[in-house]
């Protein structure tokens, strides 16, 4: 019984991670605006590109993200501050661009609930009256 338990949850952690992916690539597809980055994300692309000048033969994603994070943790707040502000700008863009795809996705559900009713008023009324005439012929003869 005990391994049946085991082998169920190393199933189901598959799935899960599986599951994570398929959102991430779906809320891509959908044209949904990227969240902007912080302003260590900021600091970090720039960061990168320096890092990456000084020690070419050093390809380890972990060595350049522990130098980037000691860095960030040593400087003071006024060496922060244009990191910040470029990071208050981006949000700034995000919110906006976010606001215009809400307001368009918004619309466009709206177009497809109405899109939507109008499909169910295509009978025309001849049909209707059938539906309601009470069954079909065969089940008239049989109750005469």
């Amino acid at each position: 019984m005990k391994g049946k338990a085991d082998a169920s949850k190393k199933g189901e952690g598959r799935l899960k991670a599986a599951g994570g992916a398929g959102k991430r690539k779906k809320a891509a597809a959908s044209g949904k605006p990227k969240r902007p980055p912080s302003a260590f994300f900021v600091f970090m692309s720039e960061f990168r590109q320096e890092y990456q000048a000084a020690h070419p033969d050093n390809k380890s994603v972990a060595a350049v993200s522990k130098a980037a994070g000691e860095k960030w943790r040593a400087m003071s707040e006024q060496e922060k501050a244009p990191y910040v502000d470029k990071a208050g700008q981006k949000k700034q863009d995000y919110e906006k661009t976010k606001a215009n795809f809400d307001k368009k996705e918004s619309t466009s559900s709206k177009k497809a609930k109405t899109e939507d009713d109008g499909e169910g008023s295509d009978k025309s009324k001849s049909e209707v009256d059938d539906d309601q005439d009470g069954g079909s012929d065969e089940e008239n003869e049989e109750d005469e």
